[in-house]
């Protein structure tokens, strides 16, 4: 494992965010007077950053005032909340020690922003874990688009890289940039496991790295 390269999406794949996700959402939505939306509803816009997830919140309250302002509502009550609340994945931090005992390089690249990224990060203590961290606001492109991907994996150096994720999008990322995807059966995907294409697939995180080494051997 040493020297390998893995990287991580965030929500869905480390921790469990969507309940924060939803608490913001609809706080926003108090705010204008409107009808908060459901968990799965809301976990259904995860995935493709938070412009996207405004946007198809907005749609589906039926907000009056204009997307980027209640994308900014939405932000606000969301840094505050991921200060103070979140989950990881049972086993994650586990796997993670182990990954970095055997040698591995770990990168972050997610399409939440950076600023609740870096929250996220000190609330689960995480800070140090990861060499480099691309969030959905670092880079003119966010995922499905390669390129914050490769921003990732250009500064954590050479050697096999694997990218580990819950999505449709995490899949569409690793395929448009040529890395092996590993699917975490039990995040935010929307479609059966079997018509996300993937390299290998775990539902515990126990088993990650036995999964990863087999991977890059």
């Amino acid at each position: 494992m040493n020297g390998a390269r893995v990287v991580f999406d965030l929500d869905g794949t480390l921790i469990d965010s969507a309940p924060q996700i939803q608490q913001a959402v609809n706080l926003a939505l108090a705010e204008l007077g409107l009808a908060p939306l459901d968990l799965p509803r809301v976990t259904s816009f995860i995935g493709n950053g938070l412009p996207v997830l405004a946007e198809r919140a907005h749609a589906a309250a039926g907000v009056a005032e204009g997307v980027p302002a209640f994308e900014a509502r939405i932000s606000a009550h969301y840094n505050r909340i991921s200060a103070e609340a979140g989950r990881l994945f049972p086993g994650v931090r586990e796997a993670l020690d182990r990954l970095q005992t055997d040698g591995a390089c770990l990168g972050l690249c997610t399409n939440k922003p950076s600023d609740a990224t870096h929250a996220v990060l000190g609330l689960m203590d995480l800070e140090t874990t990861f060499g480099v961290f691309v969030g959905g606001d670092s880079l003119p492109q966010r995922k499905p688009d390669p390129a914050p991907l490769f921003h990732v994996l250009d500064r954590l150096g050479t050697g096999p890289a694997v990218y580990v994720g819950d999505s449709e999008v995490d899949a569409e990322t690793a395929r448009r940039a040529g890395v092996p995807f590993v699917l975490f059966t039990e995040g935010y995907r929307k479609t059966p496991v079997d018509r996300i294409p993937h390299d290998a697939a775990f539902s515990d995180f126990s088993g990650l790295f036995a999964v990863i080494q087999s991977l890059i051997s």
